[in-house]
């Protein structure tokens, strides 16, 4: 049996820890989808399509993982891709509490659908697309925090115009 597994977020950026979680998920699963939120809400430093993209680019080497943008509930995203797992990344105890708010949310929405929590790597534990953001837009360096297109793509959105 072919299990699919989704990983949904903002990814706004895609940091190593985001693919960290990604990796390992496409060694478990026959196929990963990698769902990219609109999610206006959290305004986003980068449009859907920019993230889409970078996140194309960050996994272009993993055959069996594909990138999508959405706007629509991910429970229903979920049954449109013949998704069965929900990946979720968390960092810390109050991760966690949010994240099984979420799971249970969506299992009342989509009984098909389990969620599963993986912690990233130690050396990501720290890291969010928030913190790449702040460090970039004070000139710090993101170098060890993002892929090298990702890493152009922040100090193009912060270099001075």
């Amino acid at each position: 049996m072919s299990i699919v597994a989704i990983y949904p977020g903002t990814f706004d950026p895609l940091t190593l820890g985001h693919l960290d979680i990604i990796q390992r998920s496409a060694r478990l699963f026959e196929r990963v989808v990698v769902a990219v939120a609109l999610n206006p809400s959290k305004k986003p430093l980068f449009s859907l399509e920019e993230r889409v993209q970078l996140a194309r680019y960050a996994t272009a080497t993993l055959a069996n993982v594909q990138v999508v943008g959405f706007n629509s509930l991910l429970a229903q995203l979920a049954l449109e891709q013949h998704a069965k797992v929900l990946i979720r990344g968390v960092r810390s105890v109050s991760d966690f509490d949010y994240e099984r708010q979420l799971a249970q949310a969506n299992q009342q929405l989509n009984p098909q659908l389990d969620t599963i929590f993986m912690t990233p790597n130690e050396k990501y534990a720290f890291l969010s697309s928030t913190i790449v953001k702040e460090v970039a837009r004070h000139q710090g360096d993101i170098t060890t925090f993002v892929t090298s297109e990702i890493h152009q793509a922040v100090l193009n959105k912060f270099a001075p115009h």
